[in-house]
């Protein structure tokens, strides 16, 4: 048998190896060398990127490779981790009751709330915290029999048999409608199901995760994956999970909570209409958000949210609501606010940290903010990013009796941003692409992979860049998020989910092509091949039937408002 040359990535070792060799062969190798070295066990190996794709350990090796090998601490790794742990869930709960159907509605920070429902009339499930102890206690023996995890390539017509007796029919409609002959379909014993994505090599691997009631569901609880012997830390936060329950209300109304019911809808000619019906969600959320300010009696709205999830259009269209009702409207951006460069904090590496709420003037912004609660007029600054300093323009403001002040910036409901303004004041709002399309019951999509492709887009329309640079700088923003927005969220008054169920179908035309352009020599390159295979489930919409003033439309261009 004729060798191979690979190169081990996270050693740096060239070597050669006999075609046919498993990756889990290099990775109990380099285990083995891990735990000679540190003198303890190292962390399961989950998979490996395969010249930048994800690859399980049973991928076998015939051509020269370059391998990284993957553990939980890793991007690509924790959802490996992810996906394999839904799926020990997903046999827990066909195992013990096979006439129910376990739903994965969303993930709740690192972990997901479920829902277990009979899937036939003539079922009923036991109580709720019977459910939770035999499925959990099921999921443990899963977890302690080691079972491997397994990917079969076959012809789909034969996936769909599998598939059909199951209680799936989300899962059916969907491999029913795909146009290739084979699929690879993944197995635990005897359990089918088709995962969006790469599995761990067995049950074994998954060893921290925690599986109890919560509402009228259940909660998954995943590893921390900086901290992989520990739980995730979970806090309640009422008011997202309320509107996570409103989306799912809308979806259910709708009949679209998942890529199968959407591709219908598109297929039957429906696709301008769905336009039409999640723009007007839209449109009424911000009119009932606007009589919420005018009933509190603020005279500042503090709009805040993630990268990419539409901010500067939610504060234009609430800007206009407000004037309905009767409100001089003032808007400020907290990108005025920026720090000249030499003032702005570091991240360890040397480079800026534009994420961090201390890159922000603020006591300048503090000193407008109580001038212009006094009536005064305030000389407002305009930041250069070019140059990277303020500078002033000759822009000012000045509230009077009928104002009201829009104060728009990811850093808005940091309390530190504006502690000197009493909070009777303020009216705060969150915006982000909350939800999203499910692929199916058990495969969702998350809002931070919503907003990555959103700013994809965005990058290339409005800053030149190409899908490797977006995707490259990605990791720090959602690092930034973590930080300094998402522990203020439930600081709001009011959230606002800002996705819409058509988006994908649009932004896909804009965002396949440039994901297409991403070496495989970059680690990027995974990433971009994840999107990819997600937007090819979904059916395009034509942009035409998207109104001027969409939120999508700070994506794609054509606005009616001015940025």
């Amino acid at each position: 048998m004729n060798d191979v040359e690979i190169v081990l990535a996270n050693t740096g070792e060239r070597k050669r190896v006999p075609q046919g060799t498993q990756v889990a062969e290099l990775a109990e190798e380099y285990a083995k060398k891990l735990a000679s070295e540190s003198g303890k066990a190292p962390r399961p190996i989950l998979g490996a990127l395969v010249n930048n794709k994800v690859e399980p350990l049973q991928y076998r090796i015939y051509n020269p490779k370059v391998i990284k090998l993957l553990d939980i601490t890793s991007r690509q790794g924790f959802r490996m981790y992810r996906n394999s742990l839904c799926f020990m869930l997903y046999t827990a709960v066909h195992d013990c009751y096979p006439k129910a159907i376990l739903s994965i509605d969303h993930s709740m920070q690192n972990g997901f709330f479920c829902r277990i429902t009979s899937a036939v009339e003539d079922f009923e499930l036991p109580p709720q915290m019977e459910v939770c102890r035999t499925v959990r206690e099921h999921m443990i023996e899963l977890q302690e029999n080691d079972i491997p995890f397994e990917s079969r390539t076959m012809l789909l017509s034969d996936a769909i048999e599998l598939i059909r007796p199951r209680h799936m029919p989300k899962t059916l409609d969907l491999l029913e409608n795909l146009k290739q002959l084979y699929i690879e379909m993944n197995f635990l014993g005897e359990t089918v199901h088709k995962i969006n994505g790469k599995l761990a090599p067995s049950t074994g691997c998954l060893q921290c995760w925690d599986f109890r009631t919560f509402e009228d569901g259940y909660l998954l609880q995943c590893a921390d994956p900086e901290h992989p012997d520990k739980l995730s830390l979970f806090t309640e936060t009422p008011k997202l999970f309320a509107i996570f329950r409103e989306h799912h209300k809308w979806v259910d109304l709708l009949h679209t909570p998942t890529v199968s019911d959407y591709n219908r809808i598109v297929r039957d000619h429906g696709g301008q209409h769905l336009v039409h019906l999640a723009e007007a969600l839209h449109e009424k959320k911000y009119a009932e958000i606007a009589e919420m300010v005018a009933q509190s009696g603020a005279r500042m709205v503090l709009l805040a949210g993630p990268s990419s999830s539409g901010k500067t259009t939610s504060c234009r269209r609430l800007s206009v609501q407000l004037a309905v009702l009767g409100y001089d409207v003032n808007q400020l951006s907290l990108d005025d606010y920026f720090m000249c460069r030499e003032r702005t904090p570091k991240l360890p590496n040397g480079e800026y940290d534009f994420e961090s709420v201390d890159a922000l003037d603020i006591p300048l912004l503090n000193e407008n903010l109580l001038a212009l609660s006094r009536g005064e007029e305030v000389k407002i600054p305009t930041f250069d990013f070019k140059k990277g300093e303020p500078y002033y323009s000759g822009k000012t403001q000045k509230l009077g009796p009928r104002s009201i002040l829009v104060v728009e910036g990811i850093h808005a409901l940091n309390p530190k941003l504006t502690a000197q303004i009493d909070d009777s004041l303020k009216f705060k709002v969150y915006v982000s692409a909350l939800t999203q399309l499910a692929i199916d019951g058990q495969n969702i999509i998350h809002g931070t992979d919503n907003r990555l492709v959103r700013r994809l887009v965005r990058d290339y329309n409005f800053r030149g860049w190409g899908a490797y640079e977006t995707l490259h700088r990605w990791p720090e923003v959602v690092r930034g998020e973590r930080m300094h927005i998402f522990p203020y969220q439930e600081n709001a008054n009011v959230m606002f989910n800002s996705a819409l169920l058509y988006e994908f179908g649009v932004l896909k035309k804009y965002a396949e092509p440039l994901l297409k352009q991403v070496p495989e020599n970059c680690e990027e390159f995974s990433i971009a091949k994840q999107i990819l295979d997600f937007s090819e489930l979904v059916e395009p919409i034509d942009e035409k039937y998207i109104p001027y003033n969409s939120i999508m439309r700070e994506f794609l261009g054509g606005s009616s408002f001015e940025y």
